[in-house]
């Protein structure tokens, strides 16, 4: 059998090029959900936006309720202080249009930047004047609990409150409450 590296410190049987192209042959895994593609990830229609506070609203990407994760797009169209939280476990960020910070940092996250969110970090979202629209692709482990600031918490969001707010909100636009399912992984 020929065999080539396919990695560093790997090897796999080698395939000619017509081989390559050819797709796996067997079934997935039963357990394994379908995949989730979403080829209007910023959509133009605006029932897919969540209402989260005046002025901000999430499009769910992600929910996953067996893994306690979302991923989701946040839009901001307004200035100011959005909310004051914390993560028990990472988040990672996308920002895609417009920008923001923290207060308790001198960074600013702006279009095109990729933001770590260590574990038990405690944090200050705002989006400055000038800022007509931000769009960042969140992906959330485990919660966001609200503080004031000295660290009492004040309300929580996990994957299952986001399930719950779409649930409502795209019962409310006509696109029926199950429509959250097309996300729940």
């Amino acid at each position: 059998m020929n065999v080539r590296a396919a990695f560093p410190g790997q090897s796999r049987p080698a395939e000619t090029e017509d081989e390559r192209r050819v797709p796996y042959r067997h079934p997935q895994p039963a357990e394994s959900p379908p995949e989730l593609v979403i080829p209007d990830a910023v959509p133009q229609d605006e029932r897919l936006w969540v209402p989260q506070t005046e002025d901000v609203w999430f499009r769910p990407l992600c929910l996953s309720a067996t893994r306690g994760y979302w991923q989701n797009l946040l839009r901001v169209r307004r200035s100011g202080v959005l909310s004051r939280h914390r993560h028990p476990q990472p988040v990672h960020g996308f920002v895609l249009k417009g920008s923001w910070r923290y207060l308790e940092h001198d960074w600013v996250a702006s279009e095109g930047a990729y933001v770590y969110e260590a574990p038990g970090e405690t944090h200050t979202l705002v989006v400055d004047e000038g800022v007509e629209e931000m769009i960042t692709m969140f992906q959330v482990n485990g919660a966001m609990i609200y503080v004031d600031p000295d660290g009492q918490v004040l309300a929580y969001e996990d994957v299952f409150t986001k399930i719950d707010m779409c649930r409502a909100h795209f019962e409310a636009v006509g696109l029926g409450a199950d429509y959250v399912d097309t996300f729940i992984r």
